[in-house]
């Protein structure tokens, strides 16, 4: 590595590229479902009070399976433009990529199930008392 890549200017650029890659993941209609759960979810948490810890697993979470989202849609971009006619081998690599997120996005609703229905229980206690 040498010393112009550390340039200032080439370090800006290198997040410009970093924020086309994220529009581009929420150009995706999975990446916008996650987008709007994240949404809810994150409303839900406002409104309920979650505590500093359960703020950071949901944070984890949600980062997680955005990230498991972006990485499942690079590979299907650079699985298309390596082969564009249909190879198993490719379409294997495809299915494991969404299957990754999809254990990613199992685990989140397990943490936001620990998370969230204590506090709904005790809100429907509070209203039914």
């Amino acid at each position: 590595m040498n010393r112009s890549d550390w340039k200032l200017e080439k370090r800006i650029r290198s997040f410009g590229y970093a924020f086309q890659g994220i529009a581009a993941l929420f150009s995706q209609p999975n990446a916008c479902i996650h987008a709007a759960v994240t949404v809810v979810v994150l409303a839900c948490g406002w409104w309920l009070g979650l505590a500093p810890w359960e703020w950071c697993a949901v944070i984890i979470c949600i980062g997680g399976v955005l990230m498991a989202e972006a990485m499942n849609t690079a590979l299907e971009a650079l699985c298309d433009k390596v082969s564009p006619t249909h190879d198993p081998l490719i379409g294997r690599a495809k299915d494991v990529a969404a299957g990754a997120v999809l254990i990613f996005v199992f685990a989140a609703v397990i943490v936001g199930l620990i998370i969230f229905i204590p506090k709904f229980i005790h809100i429907f206690d509070l209203i039914l008392t």
